[in-house]
């Protein structure tokens, strides 16, 4: 019966994804033709993964935003902990005054309807072309003049072993922090991989907990920029267990 109502619940989520990327797609692509423009796609980008995430049941609860401002005035590289298709809806959802652009994979572009909103929110990677990867670098210094703030995962994926808390980081975001000078803000997702995981007969509704772990500069350099955002994650993980 649980399995049952687990799919019914899914098939609610693809029925909301796609009506709304039905309804919200046109603008989203008109506006989204210039880069200057993108802050106005954008609105209904958010529009979207805030009917998604709440149509589906979920709310959450950010700690440590009082801490940690963010000046609407600078840009920003966001990462966290990826273990949940949400955890892309969530990012939107938490920056309404800086729109965020993310690291995608190309194949997931190929997704009828889908796509319409993804390639207009992600900078798409071939992971086994050194040439699409390499492509990345010059890709996001575009966005990121542009007024863009990037999202990168920087596990590199969803880990397929349940049993590992937080994979090793790829080095992406940290060096362009370093390059460009973004500062980078490590959250925590803590719950999705049971609220939302990527099994179809799993998960339920709830409330789920973001931490804004810290915000680091990037004069630091790539290498302690890994270490420090990968430790703070993987404390958080292990303090909440």
């Amino acid at each position: 019966m649980t399995s049952v109502l687990n799919c019914l619940w899914r098939l609610w989520f693809l029925f909301l994804a796609f009506l709304f990327i039905l309804i919200l797609g046109l603008p989203v692509l008109l506006l989204s033709i210039k880069e200057s423009h993108f802050k106005y796609a954008y609105k209904f980008i958010r529009l979207w993964c805030l009917i998604v995430f709440y149509g589906m049941g979920f709310r959450y609860t950010l700690h440590g935003e009082t801490q940690l401002l963010l000046d609407e005035k600078e840009h920003y590289i966001f990462i966290s902990n990826h273990t949940s298709m949400m955890d892309i809806l969530l990012m939107v959802i938490l920056h309404p005054k800086h729109p965020v652009c993310f690291i995608g994979k190309a194949e997931l572009a190929k997704i009828p309807i889908f796509s319409v909103i993804y390639k207009r929110i992600c900078i798409l990677v071939d992971r086994k072309s050194a040439r699409s990867r390499a492509a990345v670098f010059q890709k996001a210094a575009v966005k990121m003049n542009h007024g863009q703030n990037i999202v990168i995962f920087p596990e590199g994926g969803v880990a397929d072993d349940p049993t590992v808390i937080l994979d090793v980081f790829k080095d992406g975001a940290f060096v362009l922090s370093s390059k460009h000078k973004f500062p980078i803000v490590v959250y925590t997702f803590l719950g999705l991989r049971n609220h939302f995981p990527f099994e179809w007969n799993k998960g339920y509704p709830g409330r789920i907990k973001v931490i804004r772990n810290v915000i680091l500069e990037p004069e630091l350099g790539a290498k302690a920029l890994k270490s420090m955002s990968h430790n703070e994650i993987k404390k958080t993980l292990l303090a909440s267990n």
